[in-house]
């Protein structure tokens, strides 16, 4: 009985920490994805135009391979000349931080990044660990303090 109480408190706890967080707005900037929450608090004088779509139907074909991020839409903004300096990083270099291999996908807010030569802001990592995934590890990546 122990056994099973135990699989069903671990299955439910990978549920918890897999559920997409549908506040996530997401954005990209020079094929640099990030959140709107991140262009608005701290980097408000870097946007020169923004483009919104509301989903992910509407998603130009330069924007279509960030459709499974699309679900809340997904906001293009465009940034000043010059404004580029914004930190940013592979997320297969965030799993070689974490010693697991370069091609596992990375897991931010509950979305499954597969393609870990995407790049992000660093100002969207607010909290990283290592989780189980479907029985094998991630990154998990929160966006909020």
């Amino acid at each position: 009985m122990k056994k099973l109480l135990y699989s069903f408190l671990i299955l439910s706890s990978a549920t918890l920490f897999a559920q997409k967080n549908a506040s996530t707005k997401f954005a990209v900037a020079d094929d640099i994805v990030g959140t709107v929450d991140m262009f608005t608090a701290n980097h408000k004088d870097a946007i020169q135009s923004t483009q919104t779509y509301k989903s992910a139907a509407q998603l130009p074909q330069n924007l279509k391979k960030y459709s499974f991020i699309a679900e809340n839409g997904l906001v293009e903004y465009k940034l000043k000349n010059g404004q580029g300096a914004i930190d940013r990083i592979a997320l297969s270099e965030i799993n070689t931080q974490y010693g697991l291999p370069k091609d596992t996908p990375v897991i931010i807010d509950g979305y499954e990044f597969k393609n870990s030569d995407t790049k992000v802001y660093g100002d969207i990592l607010n909290n990283m660990k290592v989780i189980d995934n479907n029985g094998a590890k991630a990154v998990s990546v929160t966006t909020k303090e």
